[in-house]
Order: structure tokens, then C-alpha cells, then sequence
């Protein structure tokens, strides 16, 4: 009955055999203890983790953080568990063969003496053999056999051997790796040797502390991936919470656009409906001038009837003497001004835009924007704005000054277009009116061409201007560096996308900003002046075709270098210049003085070409590059 009992006791604590297991040795456990999180473990494991170094204490199941050492106690009931399980174990040899605890038992080993092979009780290690009860009776009896080495059974008795001496191997060289025997330690003799037992200590305390490194490595890794998950869900937030507020920078925009567009819009219904109501007006006039007119003919109609003299020349007597006046129209038109004011303010709030988003983002981030939006000149003074003339309602009995009346009407209404065409004075700041003094205006004899052909390059940095190409313009083998400012020719043809504005036909680029009024000088450097020129176009001058190239046609000028020959263009007319060895060009343009200059910049000014011309459109700077070497840079004026 208690073999029985002991049975099932023994296979019900077969089955807790993985629970009764650390998880850090993988042994049973050793004096275990339990942590706050309610994980078990040997206290020697945790002793060895936890170590005087450790700056964390983390359960090493679980990962629980504890913010000091925990104070650890003996799991009192854990241990009888174990102690039970180990008595199990070392107990019946029939119960460890019911609960697969036999491996814990040594193994059987035969007798090497016995023809029936019995089991062997031990194993000489000096005879290399093993031995059952009675052939180790020699070795326990006589005298000669005291000296031998005894222990357990050992099945892999053999492997134990030196396979060159055919001895047990007993040391441990640290150099090779390997044990040796005694007759190998000659060969060794220059290497460090020690017992089997001492260099097992010895691995084993290395592999002990190379553990705790790896734990300590683990919890510092285990540390960086809760970090980083910590950082990933920070950048997360932090890009949401600038998206949504670019959003609503971006709405704000679209507002303030619709707004303006509004704004814009209700000023022409304004000025349509004003040009409506004179329209109405005239022809209330006219339709009352029209029955005037009619009934005046139909009296006549009736006179011409009459036979009887005397009546005849009574009603003619009644008939009104002044004659009436032709039909006159006056001229009613919308308010250009106001209109050209509204549509210039409107561009000049897209080139504005435009510009600013063809910067590169690095260059507004460091605030090295070269170009500034200019002002938008309107013609009528800031909230002073000419009322339009209300209509006349007035009912007019004499045609006559009816007629008269419109005809002021239309005086006054020119006189009023007339001042508001006059451009308005605007408030100036005083370097604004310094710098303005210092500019000679158009028409006057100090903004004429001869006037600038005796300046110096010091004078004409004053008009010095600033702008970049324009990539949407650049033929498909012309190449921009360096923002935008340095022009190149490519061999093979470059992947630009279609535009209207792109050169098609000729390797040129014209550049993004234009020039409408005023004075503007810029320079640029040559580097192998072989096929290349320099000018100035209209935009609207054709993109496609051999009067796309710059001079032949009459919407550009520009000087050319064509080998070592230098040639003016305009109009398909060239005009052979002499040579120069300048590698800096000067380009002066006076737009209501209506002329181009190109000079030769070196130590002084030298006179290339002039070209004179009416402008009628915006102007931009253009440039032809055909020679793979040569290459033309925007100087960068102060």
C-alpha cells in the first residue's frame, strides 16, 4: 500500500517538473525565492543578476521594473515541494522508471571482465576499465591495486582516452582548447595547463559573468526599444501636430485669397454698374430726343397736307423755329485705371507666391532670399476713391439743353478719367526719397543713353538688379546650378517636363522675374566664350523654331559669340563687332529710356553694343549656351 501511494505521489510531482524549473539555470530550484511580481527563482540566479553594479532591478521574467532591491524571502512551501520531488527521485528505481526521472540515475555500464557482462559497480580509472561487484574484489583486497583510481560507472569510458597515448585525459591546455593527457603536457610544456576540475571552475565563472553581461546587455537593449518606442510615438505627434497646423495656415491662406478675390471682383461689378446707369441714363436722353424728333416730323407731315394757304402758313407760324440738333453719343466707357489697379495688384500678389515657392526651401530657412517682392503701384491714393457721377433723373423740357446736358455730362466724366489716370504720389520714406533723388527719371537729359555711356561701373552698381532662371523656360540640354544662377550645356538631353514656357528649338533660358519700368543693370562671368549669348526677349517671343533663337527675331537683342567672331542681333540683322577678351558682361537696361547697353566689365567699362528700341512688353534676361565648356554665371551685386 505505500509503494502504491508513493507511486502516484511520485508521477503527480512528475507532472510540476516544468513549474518546479528556473527559468534563469533551467535547474530545479535551488533555496528559491519569490519576487513582488510573483515569479519564482533560484536566490543564487537572482543574487548573480542583481549584482553591486546593477543600476535597474527588473523581474528577469516579466520585465516588471521595481524602483529598488527588493528584500527577498525563502518560498518555504516551494522547498518541501522540491525536496520532495528529490527524495522522489533518489527513492524507488521503479518509481523513476514510472516518472521518467531515470536519466538522474547513472547509466548501466557492463563489466569489462564478466563473459555474461554483468552490471559494473566502478570504473578504474588507472586500469581504464570497469568492474562488477565481484572482479572489483582485487582492488578493494590486494595491496597492489590500493593506488588505482576509482569512481561511478562510466559508459563513455573510452572517449576519455588520448587517442595518441591511449591515456586519460586529465588536463586542460588553455591555448588549444583541448585536454591532454599526462604524456601530452611534454608537448605543452611552453602552454598553460591546468586540471580538468580547475579549468571547469574556471569556464564555469567565465560563462557565469559572460551570463550576467548578456542580461545586463539584454535589459539595456530592452531599455533602448521602450525608448525608442517612446521617441517613434513622439515624432508621430509631433508631425500630426505640425500637419494640422500647416493645415490651418494653409486654410487661413485660402481665405485671405478668397477674400482679396472677392474684394477685387465687387470693385469691377461696381464700376460695371456705374457704367450701366450712365448707360441707362443716355439712353433715357435719347429715347426722349427720339419723340421729340418724331412728333416734331409728324406735325410737318400734317402741315404739308393742308391746301388752304392761310391755314398753312398759320400752323408753319406755331412750328418751333430753333431746328433741332443731331443725335450725339457721348463716349461711356469702364475706368481702365481702375481696372489695370486691380488686375495689377491681383499679378502682383501671384508673382509674389510664385517666386517665394520657387526658392529652395534651404535658401528661405536660412533667409538668403536674394529677390523682395516689389511694391504694387496703384494710381489712385489709399482710401481716396473718385465717386462715380450718379445718374440724372431730372425730367428736361427743352431738348435742347437736354442735349446740352449730356455733352457736360461727358466732359465730366473725362475730366474725372483724366485725374484718375494721374499717377498718385506716394509717401515716401527718406532712403527711399535719397535713392529716388539719385535715379534720373525718364524723358529727362540725365536718363538719356548718352548719359549712361559715360557712367562708371561704381555709378551703374546703383541700378544693380537681382534675379534667377526661370527652370520652367530651360531648353532640355541646358543644365542650372547653384540656384538657379550658373547656366551649362549637356550632351545628352535632360527628363524636364513640358511646359509653354520651355525653349524648344535653341539651348537658351530666359529668367524667372521680368522687368516692366524702370532702370536695371546686371553683370555676368563667361567662362569659354565659344557659342554662347546674352540678351534680353520679350516673353511672349516664340519658344519653337529658328525664330526662337535670341536675335532672330524682333522681340529680342543680344550680342553672340560664335567662335571668336562677336556679333549684336535684333531682328534677323547682325552686326559684326570687333573682338573681346573680356570675360564679364555688363548689361544696362533703361526701359522707358527705350534702350539696351552691353559692356565689356574689367578694370573699366568698355562699349560693346547699344540697341534702341520702343518697349511694349515686360522684358526678362535670356541666355543661348551651345558649347559643352562654356558656361554663364549671374553676378551677385551688392
Amino acid at each position: 500500500m505505500a509503494e502504491i501511494s508513493r507511486a502516484a505521489s511520485s508521477s503527480n510531482l512528475a507532472g510540476l517538473e516544468e513549474e518546479l524549473t528556473c527559468s534563469i539555470c533551467l535547474c530545479l530550484f535551488e533555496r528559491p525565492v519569490t519576487t513582488p511580481c510573483g515569479h519564482n527563482f533560484c536566490s543564487p540566479c537572482l543574487e548573480m543578476i542583481w549584482g553591486d553594479g546593477a543600476e535597474t532591478f527588473r523581474c528577469p521574467q516579466c520585465r516588471s521594473a521595481f524602483d529598488s532591491r527588493p528584500e527577498l524571502k525563502p518560498n518555504t512551501v516551494l522547498c518541501r515541494v522540491v525536496e520532495q520531488l528529490q527524495g522522489t527521485q533518489g527513492g524507488d528505481p521503479s518509481a523513476e522508471e514510472q516518472t521518467g526521472w531515470g536519466p538522474s540515475k547513472p547509466p548501466r555500464v557492463a563489466c569489462d571482465s564478466c563473459p555474461q557482462h554483468a552490471e559494473a559497480a566502478k570504473t578504474c580509472l588507472t586500469c581504464m576499465a570497469s568492474f562488477c561487484q565481484e572482479h572489483l574484489k582485487p582492488h578493494l583486497d590486494s595491496p597492489a591495486f590500493q593506488g588505482h583510481q576509482l569512481c561511478s560507472p562510466m559508459k563513455d569510458l573510452q572517449q576519455r582516452k588520448c587517442q595518441a597515448h591511449n591515456k586519460l585525459m586529465e588536463f586542460y591546455c588553455k591555448e588549444h582548447a583541448a585536454c591532454i593527457c599526462c604524456i601530452c603536457l611534454v608537448k605543452h610544456k611552453m602552454c598553460t595547463a591546468a586540471p580538468l576540475q580547475e579549468a571547469k571552475g574556471t569556464k564555469e565563472s567565465q560563462l557565469k559573468n559572460r551570463l550576467t553581461e548578456l542580461y545586463s546587455l539584454n535589459e539595456k537593449a530592452s531599455q533602448s526599444l521602450d525608448q525608442v518606442r517612446v521617441q517613434q510615438k513622439q515624432i508621430s505627434e509631433t508631425a500630426a501636430r505640425k500637419m494640422e497646423l500647416l493645415r490651418a495656415e494653409f486654410q487661413e491662406m485660402i481665405a485671405l485669397m478668397k477674400e482679396e478675390e472677392k474684394t477685387a471682383m465687387s470693385k469691377i461689378v461696381a464700376e460695371e454698374k456705374r457704367v450701366q446707369d450712365k448707360f441707362d441714363y443716355v439712353y433715357t436722353i435719347l429715347g426722349r430726343k427720339q419723340k421729340e424728333i418724331q412728333g416734331e416730323r409728324d406735325r410737318i407731315e400734317i402741315i404739308l397736307t393742308e391746301d388752304d394757304d392761310i391755314a398753312f402758313l398759320k400752323n408753319v407760324a406755331k412750328l418751333r423755329q430753333s431746328s433741332i440738333k443731331d443725335v450725339f453719343i457721348p463716349r461711356i466707357d469702364l475706368d481702365q485705371n481702375l481696372i489695370h489697379t486691380v488686375y495689377q495688384k491681383t499679378f502682383g500678389i501671384k508673382e509674389t507666391v510664385k517666386q517665394l515657392l520657387a526658392f529652395p526651401l534651404e535658401m528661405k530657412a536660412e533667409g538668403n532670399i536674394p529677390w523682395k517682392p516689389k511694391p504694387i503701384i496703384s494710381s489712385i491714393q489709399p482710401g481716396k476713391q473718385v465717386p462715380a457721377q450718379p445718374a440724372k433723373k431730372n425730367p428736361v423740357s427743352n431738348p435742347s439743353k437736354d442735349v446740352k446736358s449730356s455733352q457736360e455730362s461727358n466732359a465730366e466724366d473725362a475730366e474725372v478719367t483724366k485725374q484718375r489716370r494721374r499717377p498718385a504720389k506716394r509717401a515716401q520714406s527718406p532712403s527711399q526719397r535719397t535713392r529716388s533723388s539719385s535715379r534720373p527719371e525718364p524723358g529727362t537729359p540725365s536718363g538719356s543713353l548718352e548719359t549712361f555711356l559715360t557712367k562708371s561701373r561704381e555709378e551703374l552698381l546703383e541700378f544693380a538688379t537681382r534675379f534667377t532662371l526661370d527652370y520652367n523656360s530651360a531648353h532640355n540640354k541646358v543644365i542650372l546650378t547653384e540656384q538657379n544662377t550658373k547656366i551649362s550645356v549637356s550632351d545628352k538631353p535632360r527628363n524636364y517636363p513640358p511646359h509653354r514656357q520651355r525653349f524648344m528649338y535653341c539651348s537658351q533660358v530666359q529668367s524667372f522675374q521680368c522687368f516692366k519700368r524702370g532702370i536695371h543693370y546686371w553683370e555676368v562671368e563667361l567662362e569659354q566664350s565659344n557659342f554662347c549669348g546674352v540678351g534680353v526677349c520679350y516673353g511672349s517671343m516664340a519658344k519653337d523654331g529658328s525664330e526662337s533663337r535670341l536675335g532672330r527675331n524682333s522681340s529680342s537683342w543680344c550680342i553672340e559669340w560664335f567662335n571668336a567672331q562677336v556679333s549684336a542681333w535684333h531682328n534677323d540683322i547682325e552686326k559684326r563687332l570687333p573682338n573681346t577678351k573680356v570675360k564679364k558682361i555688363g548689361v544696362l537696361l533703361n526701359y522707358e529710356g527705350g534702350f539696351v547697353i552691353f559692356f565689356g566689365v574689367s578694370q573699366k567699362l568698355s562699349l560693346l553694343y547699344k540697341f534702341k528700341a520702343q518697349f511694349t512688353e515686360a522684358l526678362y534676361p535670356a541666355f543661348w549656351v551651345f558649347s559643352s565648356g562654356t558656361t554663364i554665371s549671374l553676378c551677385q551685386l551688392n
